[in-house]
This record gives structure tokens, C-alpha cells and sequence, in this order.
């Protein structure tokens, strides 16, 4: 007897089927209830900022049939773009009132925000596209992986360096063991400079008190974040510096950087984290930070020392050892691996070139045996991810940032912030997500939410 799938049936039959790699025919499709042409059905929740491409890319993979967003200026231009989408301000009421008709969310919001928006959707069976970092806390991203194992949701971290053609060769040349085993990696990056302003430029709150425009919905952009007055210094743009909305330059900058070394080495956490910064104020960023983390050993693999550099110290970039690079320049934002036989450098953002060096150790180096599948043009790598990801909701394979992945890089970089706060080294139990001898620790890994809000 032939049976018929609703929309939500038909996704969770496809995501059970994504584990084992099985991509529905036409035929298999209509079997199940659905049209050959049934496109996903995507509420964009951000669509402002970085919002508006992840907005445009999911139109061209899915259906956009719901628009969210805090602010009515940002949300009235996108939706003019798209008139049959529906419009809210609040994402909660979106999914009360579409919850049948949507099978899949994008999240484009401030960091702080990421974790209830995406935890929400997946509580409802929704599959998660979601901007990096996935959260604003060590303890959210742990919890954003554990709900997306429990509801067998398809995911993906909004880190379009995972989708190009030259990150996956750079993970291959380090798992072929072309520079040998590495005990040490370097990661740094050109934020906040001409990005947003934190410590030195801002370190107290402002004092005046300006009225709420009336495009904003200032509420619902503090979401889970203490109250505070609205001021523009926050919205739209540069809440990124600030300790209770953004993630600073380690939250914005490291799930790209340190992205090839994390999946070329399978880091997984550190056991060990600590931080040197410039002087801690309680609302903004500091102005330097170099955070050392300790990875133990992975099998055969060894353990791996990573240094992370951000910001300025007396007004001169926060840079890796200058000898480390053999005569090259830093390039203002990349990564290092140094190995036994050699090093990799990738002078990007995104791990998506790579220097063998010394270089005539390498002259005449041929490439290892492709292992990663190839996705396309590396101009389309951030429509490619959201490609990626739409393939897995109708049967495909996970997607290479799915939060399975993408959560431990987060969680493990977020760990750096805590160190900053603290001025320590900390021994991390990952386990049980724990400090020892050092309770202060605790309301940073999981930091409280106001009241009304919750995971």
C-alpha cells in the first residue's frame, strides 16, 4: 500500500537516510509524497548584514518562505526582494505559526542570539544552517551538537572556507603527512582593526541614553543578553566587541583561521588553555590577546601546541615569531603548522592556499590522493556550503561543517575567551566541561541568560 509523507515526515525519512549517504531519485521522491520539484522550504532568521547573502544563497537551493529580523528597515528591503515570503520580528512566533510549513532555518543574527534561535528550530525537527561562531558560550555549542545528534536534523556552520576546493587539499597535504608530525600551530588575524571598535578605543558603556528608533525591536535583540539601554554603538553593526553580544575577534575570525589545522590534525579539545591580554574592562574586548591551547595526543598523532593571535600590543600588530616564517611575510590573517619534515602556510583567512616550506625541500611535490570530495568553483564557496547542506536535508551526505564538527571547533576556540576573562591557565576537563580549583570559571563556560530566556 502506498503511504503519504507530510513535509516534516518526508525530511526526517531523508535526514535517517543522509547517514548512510542514500541521495533520493525523482521517483523515490514522489514515492514519499512529494513532488520531483519540491524545493526545502527555508526561514532565514538575520537578514541583515551577513544575512542578506545567506538569504539570497538559501533562495537559490530552497524555497525562502519566511523572513526574520529585529530590525523593520533591514527586514523591509529583504523582503521586497522576497513579497511571498511571510515576515516577523520575533523568531519564536515564526515557528509557532509556521512550524508545518518550514523544514529548515538559517541563522544570520548577532552571536549571542545563535544558540536559542538554532536550538529552537532543531527542538521542532528543523534542519540548521547556522553562522559561525554556532554559539556565544563553550557550553551552548556542546548543546547545539548534542540536538542535533538527538533530532537528526541535517546541519552546517556558516564557514564557507569548509566548502572550497583549496581548504580540502590543504586538510589532505596535513593528514598525508607531508610535513610530518606537528607539535605546534600558529593562528592569527587582522580583527578588530577597521572591523569594529572595542578596548582601547571603547571600554565602559555609553552614558546617554538615546530613544529606540522605531524600526528597532530592542527587546528581542538582547534576546538572552542582560538588560541595557539601546544605544546605536550596538546595532546594527559593532555588538561584535562587546562581552554580552559578540564572540571579539576570537569568536569571529578563529572557526575560519584555525579551521585547517582543527581538521587536518583532528584536534577535538584541549586539555589545557591560557591567555595574556591587554587590561580587562567588563563591557568590551581587550585590545591584545595571545591564547596558547594544549591538545593531548590523538592515537598516533601528536600533542599539539596552538597559539593564537589577536589585536595590537603599543600600537604594533600581535604577530607569530617573524623567524617562523622563512624569509615570507605575515600575510594579515592565517595559519602555521610546523611538522618534522617541514611547514605549512596557508596566508589565509580561510585555509585556502597553502606554502610548503622551506621551498626547495618541496620542488617537485606532487599532491596526495584526493580523499574530500570537490564541490566547485572556490568563487562559490559560500553558496557551495549552503549547497552542501540543502543536499544533505534531501538524503545526501552530512555536510564537512556539520555541528558535529563545527561545535567542537567552537567550543574549543570559545574556551580561549574564557581564559582571557580569567588572566589564567586552565586545566579543562571536556568530559564534564569542568575546572577544577577554579569555580570562576564556571559562569564563563555557561554564562546565564535573562530571565524569559532559555535553550
Amino acid at each position: 500500500m502506498a503511504h503519504r509523507f507530510d513535509r516534516r515526515q518526508f525530511f526526517r525519512s531523508t535526514s535517517a537516510a543522509a547517514a548512510g549517504f542514500l541521495i533520493l531519485s525523482k521517483d523515490e521522491r514522489v514515492a514519499f509524497g512529494r513532488s520531483p520539484n519540491d524545493r526545502v522550504a527555508i526561514a532565514c532568521i538575520g537578514v541583515g548584514g551577513k544575512g542578506r547573502s545567506d538569504t539570497d544563497h538559501a533562495a537559490s537551493c530552497g524555497q525562502v518562505v519566511a523572513l526574520c529580523d529585529i530590525d523593520d528597515q533591514r527586514l523591509t528591503q529583504k523582503a521586497e526582494q522576497y513579497p511571498e515570503a511571510k515576515t516577523f520580528h520575533d523568531f519564536r512566533e515564526l515557528l509557532d505559526t509556521l512550524d508545518d510549513r518550514v523544514d529548515a532555518v538559517v541563522v544570520s543574527t548577532a552571536d549571542h542570539t545563535h544558540a536559542v534561535i538554532a536550538m529552537a528550530a532543531m527542538k521542532r525537527g528543523k534542519h540548521v544552517y547556522c553562522q559561525k561562531p554556532l554559539a556565544h558560550s563553550p557550553f551552548e555549542a556542546r548543546m547545539m551538537k548534542e540536538a542535533a545528534q538527538r533530532y537528526g536534523v541535517a546541519t552546517q556552520m556558516g564557514n564557507q572556507g569548509t566548502a572550497s576546493n583549496g581548504f580540502r587539499t590543504g586538510v589532505e597535504l596535513i593528514r598525508a603527512g607531508v610535513i610530518g608530525p606537528v607539535k605546534e600551530v600558529h593562528v592569527w588575524t587582522n580583527r578588530p582593526f577597521k572591523y569594529w571598535k572595542q578596548a582601547p578605543d571603547i571600554v565602559a558603556r555609553p552614558t546617554e541614553t538615546p530613544p529606540i528608533p522605531d524600526h528597532v525591536k530592542w527587546d528581542l535583540f538582547l534576546g538572552p543578553a542582560p538588560e541595557r539601554p539601546y544605544h546605536p554603538v550596538y546595532h546594527p553593526h559593532d555588538w561584535r566587541g562587546w562581552w554580552d553580544f559578540g564572540t571579539g575577534s576570537l569568536g569571529d575570525m578563529a572557526c575560519h583561521t584555525a579551521n585547517l589545522p582543527f581538521m587536518g590534525l583532528n584536534l577535538g579539545y584541549p586539555t589545557r588553555f591560557s591567555a595574556e591580554s591587554g587590561e580587562i574592562n567588563p563591557e568590551t574586548y581587550p585590545a591584545w590577546a595571545t591564547i596558547t591551547y594544549e591538545f593531548p595526543a590523538r592515537g598516533d598523532l601528536p600533542p599539539v601546541k596552538l597559539t593564537w593571535y589577536e589585536g595590537a600590543k603599543n600600537g604594533e600588530r600581535n604577530l607569530p615569531d617573524p623567524a617562523l616564517f622563512q624569509g615570507r611575510e605575515a600575510v594579515d590573517s592565517g595559519s602555521l603548522l610546523i611538522g618534522e619534515r617541514g611547514s605549512l602556510y596557508s596566508p589565509s583567512d580561510y585555509g585556502m592556499d597553502q606554502v610548503l616550506l622551506p621551498a626547495d625541500r618541496f620542488s617537485g611535490f606532487s599532491p596526495p590522493e584526493q580523499t574530500l570530495e570537490r564541490l566547485g568553483g572556490e568563487d562559490e564557496r559560500d553558496l557551495n556550503a549552503k549547497r552542501e547542506w540543502v543536499r544533505a536535508i534531501e538524503g545526501g551526505p552530512a555536510p564537512l561543517g556539520n555541528f558535529d564538527y563545527a561545535a567542537v571547533l567552537t567550543e574549543s576556540m570559545l574556551l580561549g575567551n574564557v581564559a582571557v576573562r580569567l588572566g589564567k591557565a586552565i586545566d579543562y576537563d571536556a568530559k564534564s566541561m569542568s575546572v577544577a580549583d577554579l569555580p570562576e570559571a564556571a559562569a564563563l563556560i555557561k554564562t546565564p541568560y535573562r530571565q524569559g530566556w532559555t535553550l
